[in-house]
């Protein structure tokens, strides 16, 4: 057999494919996924975005505040402040002891120890009548010092109080710290009653013109840490006694005169002596004057758990002068009624005993 010919084997011969690299392929494929992509994601962006039109995001809470501040603003400035009376603490110990080695300081301290004798028909100890008057007197100064803060502080009472017999609508709070006020002067007076009908008024009334450079003394002895030495059973010290009668015949006064001016017991319609006694300046004196009891308790608190907490306790509350726990747990119990009594001055408590002496309203 022939071969066929050269121009016959080609005509019929098929023609070769082109050639299509793998690069090419790939390249004319990836047009179309990435035109049909955004068809199959966009729906669940839809979905979502259309979830979160329907479900606004959560305000972030405030944070509560105490008063103006907040918890941790509180504890901010109390660690300051703390900081800030142990550095002047430290300051003062030491300005105090240099005093005393100036010249003629040590002499003074030899001549002024820090007392001076009491009369011989002083009697010593604490009656029954000193104890219970002491109690009451914790009991209603803290109340109080609460009420009256609310008082000042409050923008929106809880309730009203109005006299059965007419007269001004005023906060509950205030019908309270009123109401306490007259207790407290009460206490006061049969106080005060029993202490110069029983001699006692010598304790905390100054007999002698040298109760003031003893109190000088005592005071230098307590910045420098080197104390007095305490024998309240007998003879306070005489910083502890012009202390003692400041607050008794002065501050406790000063509180009654300026709150008395205050309350709607004072006469609006004497004009005159409205005039003589203005009611701006019975406002500038009251709460300085409470301002000064809050100190004197902060102090006077400190003083009797550091210079010997049983034998103190039992003083006032034990009426021994015997070192044991009896006063202690006397004291305790106080504290107990006291804190009940701070948590009891609520509305809903306070609203029914105010009934009894006048009409109580939401508003």
């Amino acid at each position: 057999m022939q071969a066929a010919p050269e121009h016959v084997t080609q005509a019929h011969a098929p023609a070769p494919a082109p050639a299509i690299s793998v690069a090419e392929t790939v390249a004319e494929a990836e047009p179309s996924v990435t035109a049909n992509a955004p068809a199959v994601t966009a729906a669940p962006a839809s979905v979502a975005q259309s979830v979160a039109a329907e479900k606004p995001a959560r305000p972030k809470a405030e944070a509560r505040l105490y008063g103006t501040r907040t918890l941790g603003q509180w504890i901010r400035r109390v660690v300051l402040l703390a900081l800030g009376a142990v550095a002047a603490a430290a300051i003062l110990v030491l300005a105090a002891r240099g005093v005393t080695t100036l010249p003629g300081v040590p002499e003074f301290l030899a001549r002024y120890p820090g007392e001076y004798s009491l009369p011989d028909t002083a009697e010593s100890g604490f009656p029954w009548w000193a104890q219970w008057a002491h109690f009451l007197n914790i009991f209603m100064m803290v109340l109080i010092i609460r009420s009256g803060y609310q008082v000042r502080t409050q923008q929106k009472p809880p309730a009203f109080w109005t006299p059965k017999r007419g007269g001004k609508k005023i906060s509950i709070n205030l019908w309270l710290h009123q109401s306490l006020d007259i207790l407290w002067l009460v206490n006061g007076l049969i106080f005060a009653v029993l202490l110069f009908a029983s001699g006692h008024w010598m304790r905390i009334v100054p007999t002698s013109w040298e109760v003031f450079p003893n109190a000088l003394s005592a005071l230098l002895q307590y910045m420098t840490l080197d104390w007095p030495v305490e024998n309240g059973w007998v003879n306070y010290n005489s910083l502890q006694q012009l202390m003692y009668f400041l607050v008794v015949f002065i501050a406790a006064p000063l509180a009654a005169i300026t709150g008395v001016r205050m309350s709607e017991l004072w006469p609006k319609d004497a004009k005159t002596l409205n005039r003589i006694y203005p009611v701006e300046v019975a406002r500038a004196v009251h709460f300085p004057t409470m301002l000064f009891f809050v100190l004197f308790i902060l102090i006077h608190v400190f003083l009797v758990f550091s210079t010997g907490a049983l034998r103190n306790l039992n003083h006032m509350f034990g009426g021994t002068d015997a070192v044991n726990w009896v006063g202690f747990w006397l004291f305790t119990a106080a504290i107990a009624i006291t804190v009940a009594g701070w948590y009891a001055a609520r509305p809903i408590v306070l609203a029914p005993v105010a009934k009894l002496f006048g009409q109580v309203s939401s508003r």
